[in-house]
C-alpha cells in the first residue's frame, strides 16, 4: 500500500507541474505575448485535448488511489 501511496504523490506532482505550465500559458495569452492563432489549427487542438484528457484520467486515478488509502 505505501507503494500505492508514493505513486499517487508522484501523479499529483506531475498535475501540478502541468497546472502551471497551462496556467503560465493562459496568462501569456491574456497579456497578449502570445497569439491565439497558434493553438488554433487542428494539429494544436488534437494535441490539447490529449493532454487535457491524460491530466484527467491521471487526476481520476491519484484520487481512486488515496480513496483506496482510506
Amino acid at each position: 500500500m505505501r507503494k500505492l501511496v508514493r505513486l499517487s504523490l508522484a501523479i499529483g506532482g506531475f498535475l501540478i507541474v502541468t497546472s502551471l505550465i497551462l496556467t503560465g500559458t493562459i496568462l501569456l495569452v491574456l497579456l497578449n505575448m502570445i497569439d491565439v492563432e497558434v493553438f488554433a489549427d487542428p494539429a494544436t487542438t488534437l494535441l490539447l485535448t490529449m493532454i487535457f484528457l491524460a491530466i484527467g484520467i491521471l487526476d481520476f486515478i491519484a484520487g481512486i488511489i488515496l480513496l483506496m488509502k482510506k
